[in-house]
């Protein structure tokens, strides 16, 4: 079973919400510079991503019989912040941390990939109800952004750096560390690809 403590609780809400409020900064020009209105906005299409993707690794630690806590990063927060106000969001906002004797490599490499992996899955989400739900200007920024940003996150978690999930992945099994990054990259690349043919 899966616990949450008040604390971590609390360290995901204020870690989604400084998220959230530093894509919306960013995003504020596509939406005539209304930073405000863009929060809830960030907050489904970006918060959703960031909270799934750290619950996903929790999750699959639980699973193996490990125990896992998600703690913020007050430098992070800070780092996003301030990166929100150079025109970027470099977001690290925390991490779960799993605490436990003897973590595979394959162990270790299955709980690091459920996060990009959610990512993707939440990509394509919101790619379908792009493609396929009735117009709606809110709807189309909300699924855009959500596709764009998702897919940025898989990708970028999925590099093979020192503390970002590709290292663990791809130290357990480089080719599905492949396979996984080249669908995170085609999918992060794929409007600027469509752009380019038309």
């Amino acid at each position: 079973m899966v616990n949450f403590t008040s604390r971590e609780i609390r360290d995901i809400i204020i870690s989604m919400l400084v998220i959230a409020g530093a894509f919306a900064y960013v995003f504020k020009d596509i939406n005539h510079g209304n930073f405000i209105s863009l929060i809830p906005v960030a907050l489904v299409a970006v918060g959703l991503g960031f909270v799934f993707h750290e619950l996903a690794h929790k999750f699959m630690a639980v699973r193996y019989g490990f125990y896992a806590e998600y703690r913020l990063w007050v430098q992070g927060l800070i780092l996003a912040i301030v990166t929100a106000a150079l025109g970027f969001v470099f977001a690290a906002p925390g991490a779960v941390y799993i605490h436990g004797q003897h973590i595979s490599k394959e162990e270790n490499g299955k709980i690091s990939i459920a996060g990009p992996l959610t990512n993707i899955a939440l990509a394509i989400i919101f790619f379908v109800i792009l493609l396929f739900a009735p117009y709606s200007p809110l709807l189309s920024l909300v699924c855009s952004l959500g596709f764009f940003v998702n897919s940025f996150l898989a990708f970028f978690n999925l590099l093979p750096v020192f503390m970002l999930d590709g290292a663990k992945v791809f130290k357990w099994n480089p080719l599905i560390w492949l396979v996984t990054i080249a669908v995170a990259f085609v999918m992060m690349a794929y409007p600027y690809i469509i752009a380019y043919m038309f």
